[in-house]
């Protein structure tokens, strides 16, 4: 009868401390694919200009690495191969991203500093993410309201990472925003998203030729270095030859 108490007692305390780690788990109500798109956005499309700039966003602004939930999660993945992806933290590999995605959720969700609202995803209408998304939305019909608060959400963030009375640097990159992603949210077409370009990537064919033209390269001069050299000696021995056949001049 005593056993059996003591029993009871482990598991009541084994499922009240399983209860207390539940309950200190946070809640994420944040979209970790639109986040992760409209980082790619800022990565892609935003980022080249603030390096060419020398500027430092403000934590204040809501595009800042720190106002976003999943980054630190993000900068723990490592892709090691196509089909391997590890995690950071406890070093588990998995065969898709997906995979890591739901191991972060299940395994390390304390991690995310979810005190106050650092969504990146909440500023995906702005930033036009569906566009980079693998999941590309159905084309609908433009909604006037829905573009206009995605341009009045565009603006705000606008001013508020780069104020232009904070000097010239701010002023050209306040101005270069509403041109890259602002103007874009209109019905009336012409405009379009991205307009001053981003990141410039290497192709990967651009690569392969230039390799292989750089390989070719010593193969083709020394192709014409053993043609020009045997033209020499044939010119020499013809020459050679010529000269005992030479008839004398009459005098």
């Amino acid at each position: 009868m005593f056993q059996l108490n003591v029993l009871q007692g482990i598991e009541h305390s084994i499922s009240r401390n399983l209860k207390e780690d539940q309950s200190q788990v946070p809640e994420v109500h944040c979209s970790r694919e639109r986040s992760r798109a409209a980082w790619k956005v800022i990565e892609e499309y935003l980022m080249p200009f603030l390096e060419r700039e020398k500027y430092q966003l403000s934590s204040k602004c809501r595009l800042h690495p720190s106002n976003d939930i999943f980054r630190d999660q993000e900068e723990n993945k490592i892709h090691v191969d196509i089909n391997e992806w590890r995690c950071g933290y406890c070093k588990k590999i998995f065969r898709a991203e997906k995979y890591l995605d739901q191991h972060f959720d299940n395994r390390h969700l304390n991690l995310l500093n979810v005190s106050g609202s650092k969504c990146l995803a909440d500023v995906c209408g702005a930033l036009h993410c569906d566009l980079v998304m693998d999941t590309q939305s159905r084309k609908t019909k433009c909604n006037p309201a829905a573009a206009a608060k995605n341009r009045h959400l565009c603006e705000d963030l606008a001013d508020s990472c780069f104020p232009i009375n904070q000097g010239p640097q701010a002023t050209r990159l306040h101005e270069l925003f509403l041109r890259q992603f602002c103007d874009a949210h209109t019905c009336s077409g012409g405009r379009k998203p991205f307009s001053r370009g981003g990141r410039k990537h290497t192709s990967i064919f651009y690569l392969a030729i230039s390799i292989l033209i750089l390989m070719f390269l010593p193969i083709f001069y020394l192709i014409v270095y053993l043609y020009q050299r045997e033209m020499r000696t044939g010119g020499q021995q013809l020459k050679r030859i010529s000269k005992p056949g030479r008839k004398p001049k009459p005098s």
